[in-house]
């Protein structure tokens, strides 16, 4: 329903099977050592970290042995992989140091370049407003599909009261609702950086005010509209005066490729999706400030339509890179 896929599904029942040769492998050159029950084991005093099961007495797995498997799997299926992101929750920074460390002792050249991104825990508002973290045996985890559909709901009640529809199927407005919650949802998780603990506000996510997702699609939306009543849009005639607010927009814009850079480097989609939402703060600052269609000079209607135009066309590629769609109606 997120539009989320995988390349490749890993089964426990494989990796399982591949961790087993790794342990038994490292057992007769020396990594790893048994005890009397028969237990493998691991010590890792010498790195910082404390000794580590690998393999039950009986010959059962555990975690770090089907995590091994996958590791040396995924690198085997796919040879030419320049290093592995785990994005897990920071509860398991201890797991990856132990097991980044056990595959560089296993000799793999790669484990250099395996990386835990320790996300930070999303909590939730309960009906008295307070935050608070989800737990499975107090009975207050939120069941996902629960959440998403009553975010498309929301959605779909502040579509209808907004009106702004017309000329839209019913299968085209449900489609929409489903657009805005979605976008609402997506981004709401997105803007914070990803190793920060955040509140989710089912309420706030599909808020038009704010930094929130619809309010970027509904800004790509009234560029598209924009465009439209525009026309063909010709050549600029010649240089002209900038507005300030004009001025400030080409500048982020310039700013858009170094961003895109930043946050693949960093592994942070927030600063993409931050930065396109000062981008479109701007561009309302800007819609505010001069007249584009009804501006009497063609050069600066060119001009300004010719801004609009990739300004639009920034916002879907940066909302592509969230996983986000753009309507060109709402």
């Amino acid at each position: 329903m997120m539009g989320v896929d995988f390349d490749k599904l890993y089964y426990e029942s494989n990796t399982y099977l591949t961790g087993k040769s790794l342990v038994e492998r490292g057992l007769s050159s020396g990594v790893f050592y048994k005890k009397e029950d028969g237990s493998v084991w691991i010590d890792l005093s010498d790195e910082g970290l404390d000794e580590k099961l690998v393999l039950r007495g009986d010959g059962t797995a555990v975690y770090m042995t089907q995590d091994l498997g996958t590791a040396s799997l995924r690198f085997a299926d796919y040879p030419n992989l320049s290093g592995i992101t785990y994005t897990v929750g920071n509860e398991q920074d201890y797991h990856f140091k132990v097991l980044f460390t056990i595959l560089k002792k296993l000799g793999y050249d790669w484990a250099e370049n395996c990386h835990h991104l320790s996300y930070g825990m999303v909590e939730l508002r309960n009906s008295e407003g307070e935050v608070g973290k989800m737990k499975s045996r107090e009975g207050t985890v939120v069941d996902a599909d629960d959440l998403m559909a009553e975010i498309v709901e929301k959605a779909k009640v502040g579509s209808q009261e907004r009106g702004h529809l017309e000329g839209l199927t019913k299968a085209e407005r449900e489609a929409l609702y489903h657009m805005i919650g979605m976008g609402g949802l997506k981004y709401f998780l997105l803007k914070v950086d990803p190793t920060k603990k955040m509140a989710f506000n089912p309420e706030e996510s599909v808020d038009l005010n704010g930094n929130t997702g619809p309010f970027i699609q509904y800004t790509h939306a009234r560029i598209a509209s924009i465009l439209k009543a525009g026309g063909k849009r010709g050549e600029l005639l010649h240089t002209t005066d900038l507005h300030a607010s004009e001025r400030e927009l080409i500048k982020m814009i310039i700013d858009f490729p170094l961003v895109i850079k930043e946050a693949g480097e960093a592994l942070s989609p927030a600063l993409i999706a931050n930065y396109t939402y000062d981008l479109v703060k701007q561009y309302n600052a800007f819609y505010q400030s001069v007249s584009i269609l009804k501006e009497a000079d063609q050069n600066k209607v060119n001009l300004r339509l010719q801004i609009s135009s990739v300004i639009g066309e920034i916002i879907r590629k940066s909302m592509r890179l969230l996983g986000i769609d753009v309507p060109n109606q709402m």
